[in-house]
């Protein structure tokens, strides 16, 4: 990173000693670990599509947070480590603890001591098996994904798996020349050798491992022309003319939303059309990769296309300390597709608003937003009371406030990671009234408020 962005290493190391931890969810109490922090990864990969075969070097530049004899990473059952080294000392050994890659050194390091370990592993990756069914590196009909939310970033390459541990990363993958290579970065080159092609991509931007991925397939390349920002589309040849139908307003969309939040984090964007469909699209640093239903879909799919570009402000440059603060990123989102509609010329949000609010009238009335819990911290309930939340937040201070808000929230976390109570004290400054009756309603409370926006009796008090 460039010196100026020490400030920025600064408050992710700051991140993660304090978001619940150094770290450690209780939401994936597996993933995580003590004691020291990613200040980078570089990786380099070779994978055989017939085999399923990934062999790997990761070189992990960390920094010591406390006294360590010995050093553990996330990494999948599925993938073997054959040499661990460090250049601080020696490796006694290493064990595969489940989920694990444990390493043992021959002498202490201090707190505050960096360090570099290379680790040579490879394997047959596969997802990984959890609450939330199967995430991670995944085979394609004719090519590969990476789903890494939440936890599905061990499945392809140790790490220390938690959204505030957050990186940059250098990425060199080999594979089968008859694919494109398309991953989470900036590609900086190609070198094809016999039937090998190398894919050289940097990622500076401070990336959680689970907004990493790689998309392998048949793909092609086309440039969406006419916005400020950039866009790339890879996908199969024969959805060219069904993409430009399905995303003919994506750069019109990074354009509308740049102004209510912000401008765009990134460098660039890119979109990923597999050919094999998908249950839902998938956001990664950047990115987003999407199902061919999307593409022949016309514009019925408008509403999961901004979804996953709203992402890229709400959830990869700011990105959630704890899973328990999922509303930070999936209420934003959805809340970013009624903004759309309403700035583009469709229904405004408050329609949106009244819709679903209705809905949720008539649904399970037993989650806690704030908090809601691993088995639900993915249900639409969370997505559309987070929502009808910031739409309450709207109503309360009036528009100027409210964009002002978001617009600073981004520009003052971008890159880091934030909590509920982050966003509450922000909140706090940019309103003319007392919000905290709103939270305590929409937030900590799981009965649905008896009306939408600030409760009746707190309503305009100061």
């Amino acid at each position: 990173m460039k010196a100026a962005s020490k400030a920025l290493a600064a408050r992710i190391a700051g991140d993660h000693a304090t978001s619940g931890g150094d770290p450690g969810d209780p939401y994936l109490p597996g993933a995580g670990n003590h004691g020291y922090r990613v200040t980078r990864y570089d990786l380099d990969l070779t994978y055989r599509m017939s085999s399923n075969n990934l062999r790997g070097t990761a070189v992990i530049t960390a920094t010591t947070t406390e006294p360590l004899d010995s050093i553990r990473l996330d990494l999948s059952p599925h993938l073997t480590a054959s040499k661990v080294s460090i250049d601080r000392g020696r490796v006694t050994r290493f064990t595969r603890p489940r989920g694990k890659l444990a390493v043992t050194l021959a002498e202490p390091l201090d707190a505050d001591t960096e360090f570099t370990l290379t680790i040579r592993y490879a394997g047959n990756p596969r997802p990984v098996r959890g609450t939330w069914g199967e995430v991670g590196w995944e085979e394609l009909t004719d090519g590969v994904l990476v789903a890494g939310q939440p936890n599905g970033a061990p499945s392809w390459f140790p790490c220390d798996d938690h959204p505030a541990a957050k990186a940059p990363y250098s990425i060199r993958l080999t594979t089968d020349s008859p694919y494109r290579a398309v991953i989470t970065g900036t590609l900086r080159g190609t070198k094809r050798s016999g039937s090998l092609t190398t894919w050289d991509v940097d990622l500076p931007h401070p990336t959680s491992p689970y907004l990493v991925t790689v998309n392998l397939g048949r793909y092609e390349h086309l440039e969406l022309s006419g916005g400020a920002v950039p866009v790339h589309a890879f996908l199969p040849a024969d959805l060219k003319r069904d993409f430009r139908r399905a995303f003919a307003r994506q750069t019109e969309m990074i354009d509308v939303f740049s102004r209510l939040f912000g401008p765009y984090p990134f460098e660039d964007y890119t979109v990923v059309i597999t050919d094999d469909e998908l249950e839902i699209p998938l956001e990664a640093m950047g990115m987003s990769t999407f199902g061919r239903g999307t593409a022949e879909s016309g514009d019925r799919d408008e509403r999961l296309i901004a979804h996953e570009l709203a992402h890229q402000w709400f959830g990869n440059a700011v990105t959630a300390a704890q899973w328990k603060h999922i509303w930070l990123h999936e209420g934003f989102a959805c809340y970013a597709e009624w903004l759309w509609t309403e700035f583009s010329g469709g229904a405004d949000a408050a329609s949106h608003a009244l819709h679903y609010y209705s809905k949720l009238q008539n649904s399970p009335q037993d989650i806690l937003l704030a908090d809601p819990g691993p088995e639900d911290m993915f249900d639409d309930r969370i997505y559309k009371r987070g929502a009808l939340t910031l739409h309450s937040v709207r109503q309360a201070i009036g528009d100027a406030a409210f964009f002002e808000l978001l617009r600073a929230w981004v520009a003052t976390h971008s890159g880091v990671t934030v909590t509920t109570d982050d966003f509450l004290a922000m909140a706090a400054a940019h309103s003319p009234v007392d919000l905290r009756p709103l939270w305590d309603a929409w937030l900590f409370s799981e009965p649905l408020p008896p009306t939408l926006g600030m409760p009746d009796d707190h309503a305009g008090r100061g």
